[in-house]
């Protein structure tokens, strides 16, 4: 029978705290976003023929924020299925210890 084993576990400990860190901060950067924080214009891709060629230049500004917010709550759901695989990983390496070959 094949093992879904790949990696170690040391490695899928890591893997999990680096999935709950980016979680929290793409989540956190997808609210702020969302509620179109000042702070963070300058990550929002826009140029200034955006602005000019607006009739109602905030609708055009507050559509990119709500697409980089939802942009960050994407990767944050990847980082969800990453630390999934890294929890099943650090559960086999555990049921593999009692295993007796």
């Amino acid at each position: 029978m094949p093992s879904l084993l790949f990696c170690g576990p040391k490695m899928a400990a890591c893997g999990i705290v680096i999935s709950i860190w980016g979680v929290i901060m793409l989540g956190m950067l997808g609210i702020f976003f969302s509620t179109k924080s000042a702070v963070l214009i300058e990550d929002v891709p826009f140029t200034e023929e955006d602005i000019r060629n607006d009739k109602n230049p905030p609708s055009n500004i507050y559509g990119l924020y709500t697409q980089v917010g939802i942009n960050c709550f994407i990767a944050a759901a990847v980082y969800v299925a990453v630390g999934a695989v890294s929890l099943c990983q650090v559960r086999l390496n555990k049921r593999q210890e009692y295993m007796v070959t």
